[in-house]
Protein backbone atom coordinates (compact mmCIF):
# COMPACT_ATOMS: atom_id res chain seq x y z
CA UNK A 1 0.00 0.00 0.00
CA UNK A 2 1.47 3.64 -1.17
CA UNK A 3 2.82 5.61 1.91
CA UNK A 4 0.24 8.99 2.24
CA UNK A 5 1.77 12.15 2.38
CA UNK A 6 0.32 15.54 3.37
CA UNK A 7 1.12 18.64 1.51
CA UNK A 8 0.49 21.98 3.60
CA UNK A 9 0.92 24.67 0.66
CA UNK A 10 -1.02 27.55 0.30
CA UNK A 11 0.52 28.10 -3.15
CA UNK A 12 -2.26 26.26 -5.85
CA UNK A 13 0.53 25.55 -8.59
CA UNK A 14 3.49 24.92 -5.88
CA UNK A 15 1.30 21.78 -3.98
CA UNK A 16 0.40 20.45 -7.28
CA UNK A 17 4.46 20.56 -8.71
CA UNK A 18 4.85 19.00 -5.30
CA UNK A 19 2.07 16.44 -5.56
CA UNK A 20 3.53 15.04 -9.20
CA UNK A 21 6.87 15.09 -7.62
CA UNK A 22 5.46 12.55 -5.21
CA UNK A 23 3.52 10.75 -7.73
CA UNK A 24 6.80 9.88 -9.68
CA UNK A 25 7.83 8.37 -6.52
CA UNK A 26 5.24 6.05 -5.87
CA UNK A 27 3.30 7.94 -2.78
CA UNK A 28 -0.11 9.22 -2.46
CA UNK A 29 -0.82 12.91 -1.04
CA UNK A 30 -3.27 14.75 -0.41
CA UNK A 31 -2.93 18.83 -0.62
CA UNK A 32 -3.94 21.03 2.29
CA UNK A 33 -3.88 25.09 1.66
CA UNK A 34 -4.33 26.31 5.08
CA UNK A 35 -2.65 25.85 8.79
CA UNK A 36 -5.50 25.25 11.10
CA UNK A 37 -6.96 22.49 8.54
CA UNK A 38 -3.32 20.93 8.35
CA UNK A 39 -3.89 20.62 12.51
CA UNK A 40 -7.11 19.25 11.90
CA UNK A 41 -6.28 16.60 9.15
CA UNK A 42 -3.21 15.35 11.43
CA UNK A 43 -4.94 14.67 14.10
CA UNK A 44 -6.61 11.58 11.99
CA UNK A 45 -2.95 10.11 12.14
CA UNK A 46 -3.61 8.82 9.20
CA UNK A 47 -0.13 9.97 7.04
CA UNK A 48 2.67 8.49 6.73
CA UNK A 49 4.84 12.28 6.60
CA UNK A 50 3.96 16.03 6.65
CA UNK A 51 5.13 18.11 3.93
CA UNK A 52 5.32 21.72 5.81
CA UNK A 53 5.30 24.95 4.20
CA UNK A 54 6.41 28.17 6.79
CA UNK A 55 3.58 30.86 5.16
CA UNK A 56 0.62 30.08 5.50
CA UNK A 57 -2.64 31.78 6.02
CA UNK A 58 -3.96 31.78 10.11
CA UNK A 59 -1.28 29.18 11.53
CA UNK A 60 2.01 29.34 9.76
CA UNK A 61 3.93 26.63 9.57
CA UNK A 62 5.87 26.93 13.33
CA UNK A 63 2.41 26.99 14.71
CA UNK A 64 1.21 24.21 13.12
CA UNK A 65 4.22 22.16 13.90
CA UNK A 66 3.58 23.11 17.64
CA UNK A 67 0.02 21.67 17.39
CA UNK A 68 1.29 18.28 15.56
CA UNK A 69 3.98 17.74 17.52
CA UNK A 70 2.61 14.92 19.65
CA UNK A 71 0.95 12.92 16.73
CA UNK A 72 4.55 10.72 15.88
CA UNK A 73 4.15 12.19 12.23
CA UNK A 74 7.81 12.95 10.40
CA UNK A 75 7.68 16.55 9.12
CA UNK A 76 10.01 18.00 6.25
CA UNK A 77 9.57 22.02 5.69
CA UNK A 78 9.18 23.29 2.33
CA UNK A 79 9.58 26.88 2.43
CA UNK A 80 10.83 29.95 0.41
CA UNK A 81 12.35 30.84 3.90
CA UNK A 82 16.07 30.44 3.55
CA UNK A 83 17.97 32.67 6.25
CA UNK A 84 19.53 30.39 8.97
CA UNK A 85 17.91 31.74 11.33
CA UNK A 86 13.93 30.04 10.21
CA UNK A 87 16.26 26.81 9.35
CA UNK A 88 17.57 26.47 13.07
CA UNK A 89 14.02 27.31 14.29
CA UNK A 90 12.61 24.75 11.80
CA UNK A 91 15.27 21.70 13.00
CA UNK A 92 14.67 22.46 16.36
CA UNK A 93 10.80 22.65 16.39
CA UNK A 94 11.23 18.66 15.37
CA UNK A 95 10.70 18.84 12.04
CA UNK A 96 13.46 15.91 10.38
CA UNK A 97 14.52 18.24 7.48
CA UNK A 98 14.14 21.63 5.83
CA UNK A 99 14.26 21.83 2.20
CA UNK A 100 14.30 25.63 0.55
CA UNK A 101 12.49 25.91 -2.60
CA UNK A 102 12.66 25.81 -5.72
CA UNK A 103 13.93 22.21 -5.81
CA UNK A 104 14.15 19.57 -7.59
CA UNK A 105 11.69 16.44 -8.06
CA UNK A 106 14.77 13.94 -7.28
CA UNK A 107 16.28 15.99 -4.16
CA UNK A 108 12.95 15.85 -2.87
CA UNK A 109 12.26 12.51 -3.21
CA UNK A 110 15.75 11.62 -1.98
CA UNK A 111 15.47 13.80 1.25
CA UNK A 112 11.72 11.82 1.76
CA UNK A 113 13.51 8.15 0.96
CA UNK A 114 16.22 9.25 3.92
CA UNK A 115 13.41 10.47 6.34
CA UNK A 116 11.04 7.42 5.32
CA UNK A 117 14.48 4.93 6.54
CA UNK A 118 15.15 6.70 9.67
CA UNK A 119 11.49 6.09 10.60
CA UNK A 120 11.38 2.13 9.18
CA UNK A 121 8.30 3.34 6.49
CA UNK A 122 9.92 2.55 3.41
CA UNK A 123 10.19 -0.84 1.94
CA UNK A 124 12.89 -3.23 3.26
CA UNK A 125 12.92 -5.61 0.12
CA UNK A 126 12.28 -4.21 -3.34
CA UNK A 127 11.81 -6.50 -6.30
CA UNK A 128 12.62 -5.42 -10.14
CA UNK A 129 11.61 -8.43 -12.23
CA UNK A 130 14.19 -11.36 -11.43
CA UNK A 131 16.39 -8.94 -8.99
CA UNK A 132 15.37 -9.06 -5.14
CA UNK A 133 17.24 -6.59 -3.40
CA UNK A 134 17.33 -6.30 0.44
CA UNK A 135 17.82 -2.82 1.85
CA UNK A 136 18.55 -4.13 5.53
CA UNK A 137 20.39 -7.08 5.14
CA UNK A 138 22.08 -5.53 1.98
CA UNK A 139 21.88 -8.34 -0.38
CA UNK A 140 21.04 -8.56 -3.93
CA UNK A 141 19.90 -11.82 -5.82
CA UNK A 142 18.73 -12.64 -9.39
CA UNK A 143 16.96 -15.32 -9.88
CA UNK A 144 17.42 -16.77 -5.80
CA UNK A 145 21.51 -16.42 -6.79
CA UNK A 146 23.20 -13.92 -5.09
CA UNK A 147 24.98 -10.95 -6.88
CA UNK A 148 28.12 -9.45 -5.21
CA UNK A 149 27.52 -5.63 -5.31
CA UNK A 150 30.19 -2.89 -4.01
CA UNK A 151 28.20 -0.05 -1.82
CA UNK A 152 27.60 2.55 -4.06
CA UNK A 153 26.72 0.13 -6.77
CA UNK A 154 23.91 -1.33 -4.22
CA UNK A 155 23.18 2.09 -3.78
CA UNK A 156 22.62 2.60 -7.80
CA UNK A 157 20.59 -0.09 -8.12
CA UNK A 158 18.35 0.74 -5.03
CA UNK A 159 17.91 4.13 -6.59
CA UNK A 160 16.74 3.09 -10.05
CA UNK A 161 14.21 1.06 -8.33
CA UNK A 162 13.00 3.18 -6.42
CA UNK A 163 12.67 5.89 -9.28
CA UNK A 164 11.49 3.37 -12.32
CA UNK A 165 10.67 5.00 -15.81
CA UNK A 166 12.02 8.28 -14.44
CA UNK A 167 15.04 9.78 -16.86
CA UNK A 168 17.77 10.79 -14.07
CA UNK A 169 20.88 12.64 -15.12
CA UNK A 170 23.83 11.93 -14.17
CA UNK A 171 24.74 15.09 -11.75
CA UNK A 172 21.45 14.00 -10.47
CA UNK A 173 22.16 10.33 -9.53
CA UNK A 174 26.09 11.43 -8.31
CA UNK A 175 23.94 14.04 -5.91
CA UNK A 176 21.77 11.14 -4.47
CA UNK A 177 24.41 8.23 -3.79
CA UNK A 178 27.56 9.90 -3.39
CA UNK A 179 26.36 13.50 -1.71
CA UNK A 180 25.43 17.15 -2.73
CA UNK A 181 29.06 18.33 -1.63
CA UNK A 182 31.13 15.18 -3.85
CA UNK A 183 33.25 16.95 -6.22
CA UNK A 184 34.16 14.04 -8.09
CA UNK A 185 33.12 13.98 -11.74
CA UNK A 186 30.30 12.22 -13.93
CA UNK A 187 32.15 9.36 -15.14
CA UNK A 188 31.89 7.97 -11.27
CA UNK A 189 28.32 7.47 -12.23
CA UNK A 190 28.75 5.69 -15.95
CA UNK A 191 31.12 3.14 -14.42
CA UNK A 192 28.98 2.54 -11.80
CA UNK A 193 26.22 2.37 -13.69
CA UNK A 194 27.71 0.33 -16.27
CA UNK A 195 28.78 -2.36 -13.31
CA UNK A 196 25.43 -2.41 -12.14
CA UNK A 197 23.89 -3.16 -15.76
CA UNK A 198 26.47 -5.90 -16.37
CA UNK A 199 26.17 -7.69 -12.88
CA UNK A 200 22.57 -7.65 -13.26
CA UNK A 201 21.90 -8.47 -17.02
CA UNK A 202 19.90 -4.94 -17.44
CA UNK A 203 21.18 -4.30 -21.14
CA UNK A 204 18.17 -2.91 -22.63
CA UNK A 205 16.39 -2.28 -19.34
CA UNK A 206 18.65 0.53 -17.68
CA UNK A 207 18.85 2.24 -20.72
CA UNK A 208 21.29 5.51 -21.79
CA UNK A 209 19.56 9.13 -22.30
CA UNK A 210 22.23 10.58 -24.73
CA UNK A 211 23.80 13.25 -23.26
CA UNK A 212 21.77 13.50 -20.26
CA UNK A 213 21.56 10.16 -17.95
CA UNK A 214 20.35 7.26 -17.46
CA UNK A 215 16.22 5.56 -17.51
CA UNK A 216 15.43 2.23 -15.64
CA UNK A 217 12.57 1.29 -17.51
CA UNK A 218 9.02 -0.36 -15.82
CA UNK A 219 9.21 -4.05 -16.52
CA UNK A 220 6.50 -6.66 -14.10
CA UNK A 221 7.79 -7.28 -10.26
Amino acid sequence: MPYKILIVEDDENIAKYIHTCLSVGGYESEICMDGQSAVELAADRCYDLILLDVMLPGLDGFEVMEKIRGYGIPVIYLTAMQDVTNKVRGLKSGAEDYIVKPFETLELLARIELVMKRHRKTDAVLHYGRIRLDTEKHTVQMDDRPVSLTPKEFDVLAFFIRHRDVVISREQLLAAIWGYQFEGETRTVDTHVQQVRKKLDLQGLLVTVPKYGYRLLKTEG
